[in-house]
């Protein structure tokens, strides 16, 4: 059974869709598979249209059984979604998962013990962590065989993605164990010049530490994550699906898992002795290339966003407007906010926020070339809930990930302005 935690620190790239849609393409491609939420926010089991109000019993009471005595087996809490595809839900208790397990032994192996005890029942298992580096994230990652890090293809994101692997070298190093991470590029937008640059860089520092495969930017993703859908069911015939579909079968290309496990049972069944000797020099081998790998890939991420830094300096003197409209969705610049966005058969864009009173016509967008529309206005730091209205049509805004479902069903876009 191969393991895949899905970690970044960072919020907004994409994660959460990453975990649904690889785990829906894995179990198309025949492959039985299980997505764990272990984030809080519960946010798969929205995107996958399972009822909030009839989740009893999630991922939490497993974990916490387990330690407990009493224990609940997974497959008590899982959810069928399709052929070869369930889901072991989040809720919001999974936040106290920490202070419940305060003071007991090996608490950071929970969910490693209840995976092993459905290690024949599956092929893959996904794992949607956190947005922070916490119990439930070490507790994945103990688990694992892989990490996928998504990496939006924007400049401020390898700010995350530096973070992101240092954290992960001293996490793998309290592991002691092998772990194959790589770096998965999402939301990358072809039209942005800033997008093209990134990934030819991402791909020039990370060269085999970095999946080929590229998630666009796709609307057909939002679109389907709101109607609780995977892309693959949504509309398969669209890039996203593509996407995913040409991720599965990558991952499933370098799986080398199977291989390793007959040998490993040839060996246990003949050379009892011989196996533990040849896995501890194994073991104290694979630790010590995956530190170097680990920290090959943290020095990459520091050069690329170092040489980065460089060229921005050199692009002071460009003009700020020309510059925001290398970037689509809401950018904050000083005490301004920038909204961009593409409508090129659109006759009206408008605004409508709790920052207008949800009223659409006092902030109406101007276009510009191309099938751009623009607007700045200055906003108090805070959170902001917008969506965007397009000829008479609510709909969120498609360049930004931040969401949040609202009580009328749909989802409202996220904008948090900083203090400067």
């Amino acid at each position: 059974m191969r393991t895949i935690a899905v970690i970044n620190q960072k919020g907004g790239c994409g994660k959460t869709t990453v975990s649904i849609n690889l785990a829906s393409a894995l179990a198309d491609e025949g492959k039985k598979t299980l997505l764990i939420d272990m984030d809080p926010q519960g946010h798969c089991a929205v995107g996958l249209a399972v009822p909030d109000e009839q989740i009893e019993q999630g991922i939490y009471d497993v974990l916490l059984s387990s330690r407990r005595g009493e224990p609940i087996k997974l497959t008590e809490v899982l959810w069928e979604i399709s052929d070869n595809f369930e889901l072991a839900p989040a809720s919001i208790d999974l936040a106290a998962f920490e202070q419940q397990t305060n003071g007991m032994t090996d608490r950071e192996n929970c969910l490693k013990d209840v995976l092993a005890a459905v290690a024949r029942d599956f092929d893959y298992v996904i794992v949607d962590c956190p947005p922070a580096v916490n119990l439930l994230t070490f507790n994945a990652l103990r688990a694992s065989t892989d990490v996928i890090v998504p990496v939006e293809t924007g400049y401020f994101s390898l700010h995350g993605l530096s973070r992101q692997l240092d954290t992960l070298s001293i996490l793998c190093k309290q592991c002691s164990q092998h772990i194959n991470v790589m770096v998965l590029a999402s939301m990358y937008d072809i039209r942005t010049k800033m997008g093209r640059e990134i990934l030819a860089e991402l791909r020039k520092n990370f060269a085999g530490r970095m999946f080929w495969t590229v998630v666009n930017f796709n609307t057909k993703l939002k679109e389907a994550a709101s109607l609780g859908q995977p892309i693959c069911e949504y509309d398969p015939a669209s890039r996203g699906h593509k996407d995913f579909q040409g991720l599965a079968q990558e991952l499933i290309a370098t799986d080398t898992l199977v291989e390793q496990k007959k040998i490993a049972v040839a060996v246990d069944k003949h050379e009892p002795v011989i196996q533990a000797s040849i896995q501890a020099k194994e073991r104290k081998e694979i630790i010590e290339e995956l530190d170097n790998n680990l920290e090959s890939i943290s020095s990459s991420a520091q050069e690329l966003l170092a040489g980065l830094k460089g060229e921005t300096k050199t692009r002071v003197k460009k003009d700020i407007n020309d510059k925001l409209n290398d970037f689509y969705g809401a950018r904050q610049l000083g005490n301004s906010i920038k909204f961009v966005t593409l409508y090129p058969r659109a006759q009206k864009v408008q605004i409508a926020g709790d920052f207008n009173n949800w009223k659409p016509q006092q902030t109406i967008m101007q276009p510009g070339k191309d099938g751009k529309w623009e607007l700045a206005m200055e906003l108090a730091p805070g959170k902001y809930r917008y969506r965007m209205v397009v000829d008479g049509q609510w709909q969120q805004d498609p360049y930004n990930e931040n969401i949040e479902l609202n009580p009328f069903g749909e989802y409202n876009s996220i904008l948090e302005v900083k203090q400067i």
